[in-house]
């Protein structure tokens, strides 16, 4: 199978990892196809002012490894730096994640992706998501990421939206989207 690439030309165009999937939009791209999804996230992922999410990735053995992480939105991408970690060799070897946003104060709502991790290395586009990073954290006076930190961006591939009425909801209402 070919390498994987988005659908549209972008400086965060590396793939991670081998190719097994058919097809995967950008956070762009998926902005486009599904801007009620696309904001509901933004807001889901950005409760507490910052980007905050669990992170799922496939382990060398194929299980899962699971952490917090925090995530970065723009326009055109969604992407996050990954510490020099289990987790960074993860999407370096293979590229799939799958993440879901922190749990709510007052009701069960959520917001997961799947999709493929792409590495970015364009240093443009890297102090950009630095120089936001270090804004969307001023409170916190947070240096900006290391040059070992890695940029991806995560491509959709699905993506699960759940609206509650508060928590025990017994009719929560799921709202899923693929690629393909």
């Amino acid at each position: 199978m070919a390498a994987l690439r988005p659908p549209h030309p972008s400086p965060l165009t590396e793939a991670a990892g081998p190719a097994t999937v058919a097809a995967v939009l950008t956070w762009a791209a998926f902005r486009r196809a599904r801007p009620d999804l696309a904001d509901a996230g933004r807001d889901l992922l950005y409760q507490v002012g910052v980007g905050l999410a669990f992170l799922a990735t496939v382990r060398p053995d194929g299980g899962p490894r699971l952490h917090p992480f925090c995530p970065l939105l723009g326009d055109d991408a969604l992407v996050a730096f990954i510490i020099a970690s289990p987790k960074q060799r993860d999407l370096h070897r293979d590229g799939r994640y799958s993440l879901h946003s922190f749990p709510t104060p007052d009701d069960e709502d959520a917001f997961s992706l799947s999709g493929r991790a792409r590495l970015v290395s364009d240093p443009d586009v890297r102090r950009a998501f630095s120089d936001q990073f270090v804004a969307e954290r001023a409170a916190f006076h947070v240096p900006a990421p290391a040059p070992d930190h890695a940029l991806f961006a995560f491509d959709v591939d699905a993506c699960l939206l759940t609206r509650t009425s508060g928590h025990g909801d017994h009719a929560p209402r799921h709202e899923i989207w693929r690629s393909s």
